[in-house]
């Protein structure tokens, strides 16, 4: 098992055992919600590339989770990649005045870049490796992998990645996939965007070489989500930062 993973799974045990009381027993859990042919569809199990992709769980879908064509009113042509970090969605523009949008993860390095950049290539079930400071601060988590872990469905960066650059070069900006579905949607604690594996998949296939992409700042948050002239949307708010297995900041 992937010692990131282990660990995560052994203080989670720690924690549940703490917290042990003589309290009764809650109810048992609602069964999860009823998934549509077309979902399970998009979400179901999968095999790419020698990797098997579990099924999304259903109970990860509710809400507005699930990748969807919404109206979308954008300058931008067809095929840009517009990035709502403040919002955690992630559009692809189509003609006519729609877009793909998909629920997205944000890190704290999710926020660290506006602008305009393009992707110059994309990677299958890229490879990732800690930083340094990364193993300095957390030694117990990231020493036995700090030489780095191999594409896979226990490697943070999940099953595509899509690197970012500018004028300047390599903005360390990423699009990717996930090691742990149940953050899509939230803030986490560190990384970049990231979406479920099923979706950075989709993603990739439809994101030719020097694609354009937009990151909105918080000010532009809910850009093109209303018809021009009306007033933009609230950003979602600054819930408390989700706990995950891993940091997915590092390197590839």
């Amino acid at each position: 098992m992937n010692p990131i993973r282990s660990a995560w799974a052994g203080a989670a045990l720690l924690a549940l055992a703490a917290c042990a009381s003589t309290e009764p027993t809650a109810p048992a859990d609602p069964p999860p919600p009823a998934v549509s042919p077309e979902m399970a569809a998009m979400y179901g199990a999968m095999d790419d590339n020698g990797h098997h992709i579990p099924a999304v769980d259903p109970k990860l879908l509710t809400g507005d989770k699930a990748r969807q064509v919404v109206d979308y009113w954008s300058d931008e042509k067809p095929g840009t990649i517009i990035v709502d970090p403040h919002a955690r969605y992630l559009y692809q523009v189509r003609p006519g005045n729609q877009a793909m949008r998909y629920a997205v993860a944000v890190g704290a390095a999710g926020y660290g870049f506006t602008g305009e950049a393009h992707i110059p290539y994309q990677r299958d079930w890229p490879s990732w490796k800690p930083t340094d400071n990364m193993v300095a601060t957390q030694p117990e988590l990231y020493g036995p992998v700090e030489q780095g872990l191999e594409g896979g469905i226990d490697n943070p960066m999940g099953a595509r990645a899509l690197y970012l650059h500018n004028g300047r070069g390599d903005t360390y900006y990423r699009i990717h996939g996930t090691m742990d579905p149940a953050s899509i949607g939230q803030a986490t604690s560190a990384g970049c965007i990231r979406l479920f594996n099923q979706d950075i998949i989709h993603l990739a296939g439809q994101t030719g070489s020097m694609t354009k992409v937009v990151v909105l700042s918080e000010a532009e948050s809910g850009k093109g989500t209303v018809p021009p002239g009306q007033p933009l949307p609230q950003p979602a708010p600054p819930d408390a930062l989700a706990a995950g297995p891993v940091q997915t900041g590092g390197t590839t």
